[in-house]
């Protein structure tokens, strides 16, 4: 896809900017891009008062940007990364639609497979998925801790080459792939191996392939998802299993989405990760026990902390 116009220090936004987002945000900021995060208010509040805290493996660091709390502030932004929860998409994307300039670009940094396409219904913009390969956490209100990694895979976009630039001028290992639906499945394949667990023990990766019967688990999990995969015509780059297995030593420390979503009595997004296994799994006719078992479980925890007003 040919470019259509640099990149020379765009307004980047950052919807949703929750641990992934202020990782990505705060990296860009301190490579002297102009950002604004939108957040909730909590967050929001202490970024204004005292910077966000980046808290990487190798610095631990205040960094000074804006941000807001209404969709208006991407207003002027020619890169916009979006990072709300999947469930929210459709009604983020519809917030931020009319204030979008006519050429910026919209960067799905989300767990899931389908999150792009859902983008491009209420987004008039261009929508590249992007696959995200880093462990955040947020530490406190404007307070990010970085676990490990940290890499972007983006699908071809109009400006790729000055996308992958940017980020990599920021310190952010980027490619792009015409291949970025098969690495989105590769990265739904490991946080259905892993995130559910996570969340059912409250405890991080290294932790869990430690305990007897973890990784027979783990291996069920992901031989259900790659059989969904192909019959899904998907074609997953590289080693999936050695991708899984090394999980648990890059992001060692690393407690899921999943896990923090249930620790806060919030809904998570499993629907999207093995919930989308057992559907399609069983509009393929694919057996898919593991990770129907695992949703299962996710969602009666879901029920056990937010009961139904």
């Amino acid at each position: 896809m040919p470019e259509t116009s640099p990149l020379t220090h765009p307004r980047i936004a950052v919807m949703g900017a929750g641990a992934v987002g202020c990782f990505y945000g705060g990296m860009l900021a301190r490579a002297g891009h102009d950002v604004v995060l939108i957040a909730r208010p909590g967050h929001v509040d202490a970024i204004r008062r005292d910077g966000l805290r980046l808290q990487a493996q190798t610095f631990d660091e205040s960094i000074r940007l804006s941000a807001e709390t209404g969709p208006e502030a991407v207003r002027g932004a020619k890169v916009v990364l979006f990072c709300v929860k999947s469930p929210d998409t459709e009604a983020a994307g519809a917030a931020i639609a009319p204030f979008l300039d006519a050429d910026a670009v919209v960067l799905t940094l989300q767990n899931g497979v389908d999150n792009a396409d859902r983008l491009r219904h209420v987004v008039p913009r261009e929508v590249a998925a992007t696959v995200v390969y880093v462990a955040t956490g947020m530490a406190g209100p404007g307070h990010v801790r970085h676990h490990g990694r940290g890499e972007l895979v983006i699908e071809p976009t109009s400006r790729g080459d000055a996308l992958v630039r940017l980020f990599a001028d920021a310190g952010i290992p980027t490619e792009v792939s015409d291949n970025v639906r098969g690495a989105l499945w590769v990265k739904l394949i490991i946080n259905c191996a892993y995130n559910a667990l996570s969340a059912l023990t409250q405890m991080p990766y290294g932790w869990l392939v430690q305990q007897p019967g973890v990784t027979g688990v783990l291996d069920d999990v992901v031989a259900e998802c790659k059989a969904v995969a192909a019959a899904e015509g998907i074609s997953l780059p590289g080693d999936v299993d050695l991708a899984v297995r090394r999980i648990a030593e890059t992001m060692a420390t690393q407690v899921s989405s999943t896990a923090g979503d249930l620790a806060r009595g919030k809904p998570s997004e499993i629907d999207h990760l093995n919930g989308l296994v057992v559907r399609r799994g069983e509009a393929l006719g694919v057996p898919v026990p593991a990770n129907r078992l695992l949703r299962t479980l996710v969602k009666a925890l879901e029920a056990k902390v937010r009961p139904p007003h």
